[in-house]
């Protein structure tokens, strides 16, 4: 009798034990708008955790990104330096503002922003920097902070990939004046689709909570501060609802259980493959030993394109679901409406072609990796 093996997909979205009965709790208690009792819980969690002054739950890290262009300021002709090998959200909420994006190319090792060609990018017109630490692994935040500094920058951090990740002993997301985080279901905690803004400087709360009020002081005619609220500033609904709050929260709850779990994965992976893939020309992650990571993905660097794509059609032959991202956002039809070409970012543009996400997800078991790996052998 022939023995069919079950599909092996990507990525797959898992509880962490406790979600539906926080769902049913925040139900019975009419808890289901915004910033209700169990959106408080979860912000209290992420302060504590990370010691930042204000933390505020969003419907995703592309809005929250937004919110940070918002604080910022950002108007049209701002220039903002940010990674092409990124999300396009990472940019979108500055062009929004009218910004112009100046993509900078990305360390070959860690993938991340190079920290050594980014004063030459600095302008008089450049309003913010957004580091983003690729694949929950920290980028080079000292350098990047100094040169910040000197230049009098902001700092934003993209950190949709690194929460509870740590850079020299620091987690990220704390180290600019401005981060975000990502709850979309590819990542280590997940509502489905949510975010989070972090705020280091404690300038910024006030506004935040009033751009993402509506442009309203509600929050603080809530805390009766005011006996009225009104429009006061500008700003959008960019609350998420008390369920996915209640989802959230059961799976930050289980936050070390599911980290043990993916360093699991991900151990297995690298130690099965290191002695192999050079052999191949197959390049694995590299994380600096000063970088506590999140194990929020595990890739591989193909010898070509031709490798890459032919390596996925394989898996998928043998129903093993893998992925590439990012294409180049300076090669993309926006990236060269703002002037992009060939030959700007020579890492991005290598790494991109050559780069394959391995499958990836909070209960993946050893059984599927070790035929995730068989496959990957048995096609060299």
């Amino acid at each position: 009798m022939e023995v069919t093996l079950s599909t092996i997909p990507f990525n797959r979205p898992v509880t962490a034990g406790t979600e539906f009965e926080y769902i049913q709790q925040t139900i019975k208690n009419m808890d289901l708008s915004g910033d209700g009792a169990i959106t408080k819980q979860c912000h209290a969690l992420l302060e504590e955790i990370l010691s930042v002054p204000k933390v505020l739950l969003t419907t995703s890290c592309t809005h929250a990104l937004e919110m940070a262009a918002l604080l910022l300021n950002i108007k049209p002709g701002d220039e903002v330096i940010v990674p092409s090998f990124t999300f396009v959200s990472t940019i979108n909420a500055f062009i929004l503002r009218g910004a112009q994006p100046v993509f900078i190319d990305i360390r070959p090792d860690t993938l991340n922003l190079n920290e050594e060609k980014l004063e030459s990018l600095i302008t008089p017109r450049t309003k913010a920097i957004v580091p983003v630490h690729y694949a929950g692994v920290a980028c080079e935040m000292d350098a990047i902070l100094e040169i910040a500094g000197r230049y009098g920058i902001p700092v934003v951090e993209d950190n949709a990939h690194g929460l509870f990740a740590k850079y020299k002993g620091k987690y990220l997301g704390t180290f600019g004046c401005l981060a975000t985080q990502s709850f979309h279901e590819t990542k280590n905690f997940t509502c489905g689709e949510g975010g989070a803004l972090l705020i280091n400087d404690p300038q910024y709360i006030e506004r935040a909570e009033i751009i993402r009020e509506k442009g309203t002081n509600r929050t603080r005619f809530y805390r009766g501060q005011i006996d009225k609220y009104t429009w006061v500033d500008i700003g959008s609904s960019y609350l998420p609802s008390g369920i996915l709050a209640a989802f959230l929260y059961a799976q930050l709850e289980s936050r070390q259980q599911i980290q043990s779990k993916r360093q699991q994965i991900w151990e297995y992976y690298y130690e099965n493959l290191k002695d192999w893939a050079p052999e191949y020309g197959i390049r694995l992650p590299i994380v600096p030993e000063y970088c506590d990571q999140a194990y929020h993905m595990f890739y591989v660097l193909l010898p070509s394109l031709e490798k890459r794509q032919a390596l996925i059609a394989h898996l998928k032959a043998q129903g093993i679901y893998s992925v590439f991202h990012y294409l180049p956002l300076h090669l993309s039809d926006m990236g060269r409406e703002f002037g992009g070409k060939e030959g700007d970012c020579l890492v991005t543009e290598d790494v991109s072609d050559r780069l394959l996400r391995l499958p990836f997800y909070n209960d993946m078991t050893e059984a599927d990796q070790a035929r995730v790996v068989a496959s990957i052998k048995k096609f060299f």
